[in-house]
């Protein structure tokens, strides 16, 4: 928000006496929390952009597997049931879990299945003559690892515990800028004519903006985190509700991996009302020989009016559907999967975003936004200039407290503590905040106790940190 990362002089003229006080705490939060902040957002950023960009980097990177042409004008796409087939060839020893449209005339068609050793790769066949392009494992190809550490820095239960902590403290960090941007405006002012230091005015200029946005990309990314996103889904569950569009139990193979844009619909235990309705089956008629295939779930939901390029996801056994799910990734509120009988080709139920709890009506639109893609080209340019905003940030604070670090043994901190005892409302706000967001709640906790405990009682601890006495 403002230049927070670095210490002003002490003839900077600052916010006046009697809002002193809350202006060097929150800096002094602003400063510290940075450290744990910064290369956790920079890595988001980074990682996000990549993600938004895979539809143009990852046919650029594997054309000889995404792109294809048919070898004569009089050529045409082979079904989808033939090219299955020729996946089955190449893999017998692999089971096939989903299977997704073209997106163009020019791309391929994928199928993506697991192998014995439960790995997972997507098969990319070429659907004018039905022939295998090769195969990629989907976990690491670049976007690919972006997403994996994007979600969980690759750490697993670690590395997601770290980003919900660095997620909770660049709330706080965004909170505390605003307070500071207003507050010192005019000494930034005053500042910058004296010195010619025009860095930190764009940092403030820049992160005006950026922080709205990064508000709502960090509201919008918490139901993901394993500690606030887990506790909510379990009290939604209890009074009958979900933050997820899960379907009520039809039965196909719950290891497709679906793009993040699909609605992941295949679960057969969830934890809300609809779970009691029956679970939707296949029906076989009593010689166990299917009359449908993916080009009959197809045909079904198209009828149907979902939106293409569709996903199938296929039967996990012979009492299993096919689950067809439309193309929604510009309007969550498309989200709908059609579920087909294996044997007969009838519908067996469907499920949309009509269907979907309301709390989970509002999370879908909630990463729909996320992923910079509810709003067409508007909300993908948004995205990407966030996305550069951020790093723009990450890279411009640090840089402002290496120029003007202080050449001693001490951090350069601003000094300052939290007039918690005089300022009751400062004191409910934070633990409000705390109960709402517990791994931050946690945190300052420690940080509190630290500071009190230990940083106070050590000398050179205390002068390297910048502790007040």
């Amino acid at each position: 928000m403002t230049d927070v990362l670095t210490p002003a002089p002490r003839t900077t003229p600052g916010p006046s006496r009697q809002n002193a006080g809350w202006f060097r705490a929150f800096w002094r939060w602003h400063f510290y929390a940075s450290f744990l902040v910064v290369p956790v957002l920079l890595v988001l950023a980074s990682t996000g952009l990549i993600y938004l960009l895979r539809f143009q980097l990852e046919p650029l990177l594997h054309a000889d597997l995404m792109k294809v042409a048919p070898e004569s004008a009089t050529q045409i796409r082979q079904p989808y049931a033939a090219q299955q087939a020729a996946v089955e060839r190449a893999h017998p020893d692999a089971t096939i879990v989903s299977m997704t449209e073209p997106s163009a005339v020019d791309r391929s068609t994928v199928f993506s299945l697991t192998e014995d050793g439960g790995g997972t790769r997507d098969i990319y066949v070429n659907p004018y003559g039905a022939k295998v392009l090769g195969s990629l494992d989907p976990d690491t190809t670049l976007s690919g690892y972006a997403v994996r550490l994007h979600s969980e820095l690759m750490s697993g239960r670690f590395g997601d515990l770290v980003i919900e902590l660095a997620a909770c403290w660049a709330i706080v960090m965004a909170l505390t800028g605003y307070y500071l941007l207003v507050k010192g405006r005019r000494a930034r002012r005053r500042q910058a004519r004296r010195t010619g230091q025009r860095l930190r005015m764009r940092h403030a200029a820049v992160g005006a903006f950026v922080g709205v946005g990064l508000l709502g990309l960090l509201i919008s990314g918490l139901p993901w985190t394993g500690v606030w996103g887990a506790q909510v889904q379990r009290l939604a569950s209890a009074n009958g509700s979900s933050m997820w569009s899960l379907d009520h139990g039809a039965l196909s193979d719950p290891t497709s991996s679906l793009d993040e844009s699909l609605p992941h619909s295949h679960a057969t235990d969830v934890p809300w009302a609809m779970g009691e309705s029956p679970v939707p089956r296949s029906t076989d008629d009593g010689d166990g020989v299917s009359v449908a295939n993916v080009d009959t779930a197809l045909t079904v939901a198209d009828a149907e009016g979902l939106r293409h390029p569709m996903t199938v996801a296929m039967p996990a056994d012979h009492e299993g559907v096919f689950s067809v799910i439309g193309y929604a990734f510009d309007a969550p509120s498309d989200e709908r999967t059609v579920h087909v009988d294996q044997y007969g080709g009838d519908i067996v139920s469907a499920y949309g975003f009509d269907d979907y709890p309301l709390l989970a009506k509002v999370v879908a639109q909630g990463i729909g936004l996320h992923e910079g893609r509810s709003l067409g080209r508007v909300s993908f340019w948004a995205s990407a200039l966030m996305c550069v905003g951020v790093m723009f940030m990450c890279v411009t604070g640090p840089l402002m407290w290496w120029r003007r670090r202080p050449r001693g043994t001490s951090m350069g901190a601003p000094r300052g503590r939290l007039p918690l005892k005089a300022s009751p409302l400062l004191l409910v706000g934070l633990m409000g905040l705390g109960v709402l967001l517990p791994v931050f709640g946690i945190s300052v906790l420690a940080v509190l106790l630290l500071d009190r405990l230990v940083l106070r009682r050590i000398g050179p601890l205390r002068d390297f940190f910048g502790v007040p006495a």
